[in-house]
């Protein structure tokens, strides 16, 4: 099956990246201003993520609806980055396995 001239086993779905405006005083928000323009994620901000607890301690996003926290602005960009390849090569795993059944 194609799909915009591509088939459709070639479509990846784009991680979704998630933001809380109430962590923004972490700095979240520039980091959320950078992946925003990134053409290969998909970027929602929210008033709230329910993640108030470690909302006050940590910055945090959530990728592909996982918490990611760390100590600082950099880290978790680090760990976003880390937790899109995880999922891009767990999917492409399953992809795989699906293929040779």
């Amino acid at each position: 099956m194609k799909m915009d001239g591509k088939e459709v086993n070639d479509i990846m779905l784009k991680p979704i990246i998630e933001f809380c405006s109430s962590n923004m005083h972490h700095g979240t928000d520039r980091l959320m201003e950078q992946y925003e323009l990134d053409p290969d994620v998909e970027v929602i901000e929210y008033g709230c993520l329910g993640n108030c607890g470690e909302c006050y301690l940590f910055p945090f996003a959530m990728v592909d609806g996982e918490i990611v926290s760390a100590e600082s602005v950099e880290e978790l960009e680090a760990a976003i980055r880390e937790k899109i390849a995880v999922s891009a090569a767990e999917r492409a795993a399953l992809d795989k396995l699906i293929d040779d059944l």
